[in-house]
């Protein structure tokens, strides 16, 4: 199957149908394009997202199946319950935005690279700035030690990074965006594919036509005004 090519200097053309994905590589749609506003908020809206290394054209993926959370289902393990219990680290949100998505992008040490690339630092915090991207921080005294970052249409989370520094600083930083999102009336966060760290948090595994059924649902739907509002 041949993928689409989409137009970089036209962010309104239309992405594939989600089913025209590739098995293999799982959840390739699409390739090139450009990292607009517009063309960024279309892919999440349909469940799709950019993942593409350094010196690649930008590729567009919707993998069968997703991984996401249901707020109300976040498993909080009894270390973690603990470290929550000390009060450990203190989390804030959109504070640092900048900062964080610069260590998400710092190779981990288990990887060769990053995939923010600079292209993608930009297209996100434009985002930021026009209030869809948002950032969770995780503090010990005045040191940024975790956190992670996403985009939010609708009553939907969309996770894109996470770092930690500190043992336990991402799962805290998660799991505090969790229980704020469930009390602002979010409905369902995207975590992509598969990974232990999120499954140990509750996240499962569900079909794709399942997924763009829930983002039909609830991508339209308000959230409290009272969101994202200095916290």
């Amino acid at each position: 199957m041949r993928l689409t090519v989409l137009d970089p200097n036209n962010p309104d053309q239309d992405f594939p149908l989600v089913s025209k994905a590739l098995q293999e590589p799982d959840g390739l749609l699409a390739v090139g394009g450009c990292l607009s506003q517009h063309r960024l908020l279309t892919a999440y809206r349909h469940g799709i997202f950019p993942w593409y290394n350094p010196g690649e054209p930008i590729l567009w993926w919707s993998p069968d199946p997703r991984l996401v959370l249901f707020p109300d289902k976040l498993v909080i393990s009894r270390s973690l319950h603990k470290t929550l219990r000390k009060n450990i680290f203190s989390v804030t949100f959109d504070r640092a935005f900048n900062d964080v998505i610069a260590a998400c992008a710092d190779p981990r040490k288990d990887a060769a690279g990053t995939w923010i690339t600079d292209e993608i630092n930009a297209a996100y915090n434009q985002l930021h700035q026009a209030g869809f991207a948002h950032s969770v921080e995780a503090w010990l005294d005045d040191e940024l030690v975790g956190g992670l970052y996403g985009v939010a249409i609708g009553q939907v989370f969309f996770g894109e990074s996470m770092f930690r520094t500190r043992t336990d600083a991402s799962k805290v930083a998660f799991a505090s965006l969790v229980k704020q999102l469930n009390a602002w009336g979010y409905q369902l966060i995207d975590c992509q594919v598969r990974t232990n760290h999120l499954e140990s948090l509750g996240a499962e595994e569900i079909s794709r036509d399942s997924f763009t059924t829930l983002l039909d649902q609830h991508c339209d739907a308000p959230v409290l005004s009272s969101a994202w509002q200095a916290q």
